[in-house]
């Protein structure tokens, strides 16, 4: 085995396994199989044919057992990662839980979590049930989680199977990610973030994942199973790594990419985890804190990803005037290509929320409609839990108060409003 100092041998695990639950009350009248077929037509290949010959192989377990032979799922964790009280109602209400388990080696396809959760969603339809991802101890609904396998082209969002919760201490906040040990990585931590980056550096966290996995997977291509892979002790992130894990590949590709240090984070404890820990590349002076700042503001060209109220005043009235009165203008240079070359549109619009309008941005992909821009949110909604990072949004042009042309340096035209907040103008909030 190699070993220099540009690159950071990570262990394989031997195999891989997953396990999804499906509570239901009484016994399941549909069989798995009979299930899984009902999925022709909706479920893209090789998903759908990988998902029958593992139940046909003993790769796969499908049973049903009663609930009391099994531990409590801890409920105020799987609160914490989205259960509602309705979910929470049907797992106890539960007589029995059909489990679905599966192992496969490390590599890609991921084939255990592919035909585990399509095998488990099968099945919660015909109960009109629930999944439970034991591993990330979320519930999915059976069409959240059929829409998390892979499309006609094998893409999948990798925020689909990769969370990232965070944690304050004392340094600021504790950022991890939970879903890369799935296909066998160690996950990844980052500690000291400053407080005020928690959706940025979140986004960074999984943009970081997607490149990282993909280096991994390359790693695992051989017929054998290595015992390590070489992973770059400098990993480099883009925009664009963040947009393809949110599922938008063709939103902020101009960004310029940022480098962070792996280091390996091994666990004392047998049962603790170990870590693959993103520090600020050699060399750096300063906290981390310091650099993790400048990377979001690389990532995100220099618009705020954090969302900000901004207050009525005369600055900002005619912030939103100036901008409003282009948007014809910038509208027709979008439609005929005469935007500058690896250059994005991006408009700022309000969301209404209860303390007032929330302003956020989102990339422009299309503008056939002079009322109706459709695009990708730029930033995750405060509000609004359906605006994230990279969601398709439709914006109109009515609530457009902003807009702005980026490059890798950053805004190059508009951000009339974002200049004011960045001149001092005070936000409501933030």
């Amino acid at each position: 085995m190699l070993i220099t100092d540009d690159f950071l041998p990570v262990p394989v695990p031997e195999s891989l396994d997953a396990t999804y639950l499906v509570p239901i009350v009484g016994l399941p009248k549909v069989s798995p199989k009979t299930a899984v077929e009902g999925l022709a037509g909706r479920l893209a290949e090789p998903v759908h044919g990988l998902a029958r010959q593992m139940l046909d192989s003993p790769l796969m377990t499908v049973d049903t057992r009663p609930v009391s032979e099994f531990p409590e799922l801890p409920p105020d964790l799987l609160t914490a990662f989205g259960a509602t009280e309705a979910q929470l109602a049907r797992l106890a209400a539960a007589t029995h839980l059909v489990v679905v388990q599966a192992e496969y080696r490390p590599g890609w396809p991921p084939a255990h979590e592919w035909a585990a959760r399509a095998v488990a969603a099968a099945v919660a339809e015909t109960v009109d049930g629930d999944v439970v991802d034991v591993f990330g101890l979320q519930f999915l609904d059976p069409a959240a989680a059929l829409r998390s396998l892979p499309d006609e082209q094998g893409r999948i969002r990798l925020v689909d199977w990769v969370l990232v919760p965070y944690s304050s201490d004392a340094d600021g906040l504790w950022f991890t990610t939970k879903g890369l040990r799935r296909f066998g990585l160690l996950e990844l931590q980052a500690q000291g973030v400053p407080d005020h980056l928690t959706r940025a550096w979140g986004a960074v966290m999984t943009g970081a994942a997607r490149r990282l996995l993909r280096d991994w997977t390359e790693g695992l291509a051989g017929e054998e199973v290595p015992a390590f892979v070489q992973l770059p002790v400098l990993a480099t992130v883009t925009g664009h790594d963040i947009a393809v894990a949110y599922g938008n590949p063709e939103q902020h590709g101009a960004t310029a990419p940022v480098l962070l240090r792996l280091e390996l984070d091994p666990a004392t404890d047998p049962d603790a985890d170990s870590f693959l820990t993103l520090n600020p590349p050699p060399g750096h002076p300063g906290p981390p804190g310091r650099y993790f700042a400048a990377a979001c503001a690389t990532l995100f060209n220099g618009i705020q990803p954090d969302v900000r109220y901004a207050r009525s005043g005369d600055a900002m009235s005619r912030a939103i005037a100036t901008a409003r009165a282009a948007l014809d203008d910038i509208r027709a240079r979008f439609l005929a290509g005469g935007l500058p070359a690896e250059s994005q549109l991006v408009v700022k619009y309000g969301l209404p929320g209860d303390d007032g309008p929330e302003y956020v941005w989102a990339g422009v992909t299309s503008w056939d409609n002079p009322e109706r821009i459709v695009g990708a949110s730029a930033s995750d909604a405060a509000g609004d839990p359906t605006v994230r990072i990279g969601a398709p949004v439709v914006v109109e042009a009515a609530d457009v108060v902003d807009w702005a042309v980026l490059d890798g340096t950053g805004v190059i035209e508009g951000g009339w409003t974002q200049a004011v907040l960045d001149a001092g103008e005070p936000p409501i909030a933030e």
